[in-house]
This record gives structure tokens, sequence and C-alpha cells, in this order.
């Protein structure tokens, strides 16, 4: 059997950063900008990035159908960031066209930590990574308001649910790419 190849949503975001991680841990990366790409794909990474501009990209690029399909196939996907954003059953604080994926029942509220100039590191125990806490990075992070009873809330800060998982939906509220700590995406690998 060949190796799963994991795709990047590379609409906007940190693509490069999280295509570099991925092959760091030795997968098949690919970015994803058209139909034809996300049929080459076993799994779909979700990158940081701005969630309305990506939302919109999804609907001009003619990703959005197909994506969603996919997703409710059962493909595995890891959203980070925005990426959570976009995965999320509802979105709170959003532009009236901006529309979510419905991939996991999140509530989500969109910069719930405040500006850019709010930005900020934190160090978090999360559920099924080992070696001690993750370093994170949150850039106008998204929080999770509320979790459906299915989600599994793996990690949080101050109280707030930040890293959350259902069935192969891994999203993350900060930038797991940007810290150097390359454990969230060895643990959404496993689930593909």
């Amino acid at each position: 059997m060949p190796p799963a190849t994991i795709g990047v949503l590379a609409l906007q975001g940190d693509v490069r950063e999280h295509v570099a991680a991925l092959r760091a841990l030795g997968a098949d990366a690919l970015e994803v900008r058209t139909p034809a790409d996300l049929e080459r794909v076993d799994a779909l990474v979700l990158p940081g990035g701005e969630s309305t501009a990506v939302s919109l990209l999804l609907a001009s690029s003619g990703l959005r159908q197909p994506l969603e399909a996919r997703l409710e196939a059962g493909m595995p996907a890891f959203g980070t960031c925005a990426g959570m954003i976009l995965l999320a059953r509802e979105v709170l604080d959003g532009r009236a066209d901006q529309q979510s994926l419905a991939a996991i029942d999140l509530t989500v509220r969109r910069n719930a930590f405040g500006p850019q100039a709010a930005s900020f590191e934190a160090d978090l125990d999360v559920a099924g990574v080992t070696g001690g806490p993750l370093h994170a990075v949150f850039i106008r992070a998204p929080v999770v308001e509320k979790a459906g009873d299915a989600v599994e809330v793996l990690g949080e800060v101050d109280g707030h649910p930040v890293v959350a998982r259902q069935g192969k939906i891994l999203v993350c509220a900060f930038h797991p790419e940007l810290a150097g700590d390359l454990r969230l995406h060895e643990l959404f690998l496993q689930e593909v």
C-alpha cells in the first residue's frame, strides 16, 4: 500500500509552513488549489490565515462542494486557527457571507482573544500528545464556545477549549506550524 498523500489547502495562509512540517515527518504533502488536486489526497490540512477570505476562495475555486463531499465521506482533516473556524458547525462574529464546512460539531468565535496586538504564546497540555506541554502560538485566535457531545476537548487555555477532535477531524485555535513543535501534526497523521 502506498503512503498516504496529505493535502494542504493552498488558497491563503500558512501553506508552506504546514507542507514543511508534514514533509519533516516523512509525509507526502501536496498543495491543494483545485478540485483535481483534492482528488489526489487522502487527508487535508486547512491552515491558519483569514477565514473569511478562505471561505470566499473555496467558492470561487470550485473546491467547496468537492471538499464538503470528501469530509462527509470521512476524509481526515486538521484545521489550525482559520482552519478550525472553517471546519466548525457554527461561526460567531463572522461575516454574513462566510460559510463553514460543518465537519465538526463546534461553535467557535472568531478573534476571541482579541486583535493582532493581543497575540500570545502559551504552553498547554494536550490529551494524546506525550513529551510535556505543547508550545502554542495564538494569533487573532478563535475559541470554542460550545462543543457537541461527540467532540473530545483535548486542550484548553484559561478554561477555553483550543484543541478538539471529533472522529477524524482535529482542530486547534493556534498555529502549531509556527512553534517548531510537530506533535499535533503527528497526532493528525495517526488518524490518516
